[in-house]
């Protein structure tokens, strides 16, 4: 009797999983989560900084919206480096108030974590070195 994970007789076999598949959910998540942490600079700088004006609450929610948006291209090759770009008007947010532009610079480092850790999946699979990669023993 065959069980579940056993090859079917005349069906090709399945595809290896695609590592790149969980990393740009890691990456569309990461950048789900940094829009919320934005988004919830909003009551600080109202009531800590030098208040909301028009200005700072749309430099906020634009920046907020941009993140949403961008969660919807890790698909793309120039995700991970559009999303670094985007640290950058992040950062830029220490004119508003100087919370923002630590909450930037705390992502900048996330970000290059990312960064690494796509270089460093991407070298071990030009090796051939990911698990998915290795012969199944049977």
């Amino acid at each position: 009797m065959s069980g579940p994970s056993d090859p079917v007789p005349g069906e090709p076999a399945p595809a290896p999983p695609d590592p790149w598949k969980s990393f740009r959910g890691v990456m569309a998540g990461t950048l789900i989560l940094e829009a919320i942490v934005v988004l919830l600079a909003l009551p600080v700088v109202g009531a800590v900084g030098p208040g909301l004006t028009a200005g700072s609450m749309a430099y906020v929610i634009g920046v907020a919206v941009i993140l949403v948006l961008m969660a919807g291209v890790q698909g793309r090759s120039w995700a991970i480096w559009a999303n670094l770009g985007v640290q950058v008007l992040l950062v830029g947010g220490w004119f508003i108030y100087p919370g923002i532009g630590f909450i930037g610079l705390l992502f900048v480092v996330v970000w290059l974590l990312i960064a690494y850790l796509r270089a460093e999946v991407l070298r071990r699979q030009k090796r051939g070195l990911l698990p998915g990669q290795q012969p199944t023993s049977d």
